[in-house]
């Protein structure tokens, strides 16, 4: 196996480690795998097996192929080259349906469900038959939720369902089938850290029964609990495995996110990624009180929002705090808590049933996006496909949305100074992809995400970002590097409020943390690295409500 991280030995060391355990049959073993999209090689001979009673992390950069290649195993792309083989038996399914007659389930990025029927009906979509007990079907749902130590109403309709609870929903649809193979792709990040706990303990027990588990994550603390085996895939080609991962995972991180001859990271995770490290937060010597600073530094305040849906429901509720001026505010929380209904109306793309907000002074409730741009708000929205992008235009095209009319002279578009200054960004920000003029729906999610980030920190006269879930779908290395340009904006003074289920990530960059539960705030508290471990402890029992 061609073997690239910044050690070439370090990477041949973990594979021959894979290669000195003893044979045994593998539940799914894949052979030269090949996936071309047009021009484009997705994977290129990616070998992998995977055996009943344990976990395999598979680890990459954002368009590494990850999820290609679990497509691949789930039927919903068919490889153009090699072989699969179940249970020694051969394997091509030509469709998810094939797949799970197989006994493989996956747990996909984006959501797999039926809107408009209730959370029983999509977990028993395709495996009943004949009459329906409701009733029993729903007692085995709820008994399954109880042993995931999760909360899920099997009555519930899907559409009322906040993002973090349709998660859940997935990882049970998948789970009800008491699977041979489960393909997890990133499922925990919209989970609560007990919920996390549950769904990795909820594996350990599966692989038990002799499940094989193949686990997407980019959380160090996931791959040093659970897995047994990892891979690591690089533009589509495998660069490392290890079977003793969790004591390989220096060496896996170096190899998932260097090349060779770059020499840009060195050292542990620890250094490379320090926004999720125990490094003494900046905040650590401010006031907990926001309000001890001049009026002049608050960059935004927000009085008393309260938002109620179209049924009535109270989903914020008297939400008052201040971002100062070179501040970064954290806001914590499992999705579906208020922290989307906030964002959105930050964004002015829905109204306040009540309160107000200021950015700079100056009152911005009623402001339309447009207007809000002006003041200079940007915003990366936690759903980047459906209000962060326009997927059809190019990436040129997309990264200027909030800018168009700096490059229109006489009626026309300077389409060369685009591309120049879109070239520029895409370096500074390291989005990857074949040229500016490529269609912004081509690029990786993790690649969309990194160009909304470039689009709204470089605003011009950017006083506050309000970004939702940066960093949701992207590598560790790319972890690290969007936090560094939040803390540069911080450092020039902007206020920056930070919305994200990801605690520990919020702990390493937040100045101040804010927990909101069902709308509204249980807390707040500044990271102290001595005490991160008690604060985390109690940041997650605000954020599954407990008041003590």
């Amino acid at each position: 196996m061609d073997a690239i991280s910044p050690s070439a030995t370090a990477a041949a060391d973990l594979s021959a480690q894979a290669a000195d355990d003893a044979p045994r049959a593998a539940v799914l073993r894949m052979e030269g795998i090949v996936k071309r999209f047009g021009a484009f090689q997705a994977l290129g001979d990616v070998s992998l097996e995977l055996f009943a009673g344990e976990v395999h992390c598979l680890l990459g950069e954002n368009g590494a192929g990850k999820s290609t290649l679990c497509n691949v195993m789930f039927g919903v792309h068919q490889p153009d080259a090699g072989a699969m083989w179940l249970d020694g038996a051969p394997y091509r399914p030509q469709s998810p349906r094939d797949a799970l007659t197989h006994g493989i389930a996956m747990v996909h990025q984006h959501f797999s469900l039926v809107e408009d029927v209730s959370v029983l009906d999509n977990l028993l979509l395709g495996q009943v038959r004949g009459w329906l007990d409701r009733q029993r079907e729903a007692a085995r749902v709820r008994t399954l939720v109880a042993e995931l130590g999760l909360t899920l109403d099997p009555d519930a309709r899907v559409a009322d369902l906040s993002v973090g609870e349709k998660q859940r929903v997935e990882i049970v649809k998948c789970l009800i089938r008491e699977p041979r193979l489960l393909v997890l792709d990133e499922p925990t990040a919209v989970l609560l850290p007990a919920e996390i706990d549950a769904l990795l303990d909820t594996c350990a027990r599966v692989v038990t029964r002799g499940c094989a588990v193949v686990l997407v994550t980019h959380k160090l603390a996931e791959i040093r609990r659970i897995a047994d085996r990892a891979t690591v895939l690089q533009s589509g080609r495998v660069v490392a495995r290890s079977s003793t991962p969790s004591t390989d995972v220096d060496a896996l991180v170096r190899a998932m996110i260097q090349r060779p001859g770059n020499d840009e990271h060195h050292g542990t995770p620890a250094a490379i990624l320090h926004a999720r490290t125990n490094a003494a937060p900046r905040s650590a010597t401010l006031s907990a009180s926001p309000y001890g600073r001049p009026l002049a530094d608050e960059a935004l305040q927000i009085d008393g929002l309260t938002v109620r849906d179209a049924d009535g429901v109270t989903r914020l509720e008297d939400c008052t705090l201040v971002v100062n001026r070179g501040e970064i505010v954290g806001i914590a929380g499992v999705e579906g808590n208020g922290q989307s209904e906030l964002g959105a109306v930050l964004a002015g793309m829905q109204k306040a049933s009540a309160g107000r907000f200021f950015v700079q002074g100056k009152d911005c409730t009623q402001a339309a996006p447009q207007t809000l741009t002006k003041a200079g708000v940007g915003v990366v929205p936690e759903d980047r496909h459906a209000v962060g992008c326009v997927p059809d235009m190019s990436l040129t095209d997309n990264l200027f949305l909030n800018r168009l009319d700096d490059y229109a002279r006489r009626g026309f578009m300077r389409r060369r100074a685009m591309r120049r200054d879109a070239r520029a960004l895409m370096q500074r920000f390291d989005v990857r992809a074949a040229s500016p003029d490529v269609a912004f729906r081509g690029l990786s999610g993790g690649n969309q995400q990194k160009a909304v980030l470039a689009r709204e920190l470089t605003l011009d006269g950017l006083a506050v970002l309000v970004a939702a879930q940066p960093t949701r779908g992207l590598d560790v290395g790319a972890v690290a590097a969007v936090y560094d340009h939040i803390r540069a904006a911080r450092d020039e003074g902007v206020g920056v409020l930070l919305i994200s289920s990801e605690l520990d990530e919020l702990l390493s960059v937040a100045d101040r943390v804010l927990v909101m539960y069902r709308g509204r705030i249980m807390g707040t508290c500044v990271p102290d690295a001595s005490q991160l471990t008690l604060q985390r402890e109690r940041i997650g029992a605000w954020m599954a409500g407990q008041t003590a």
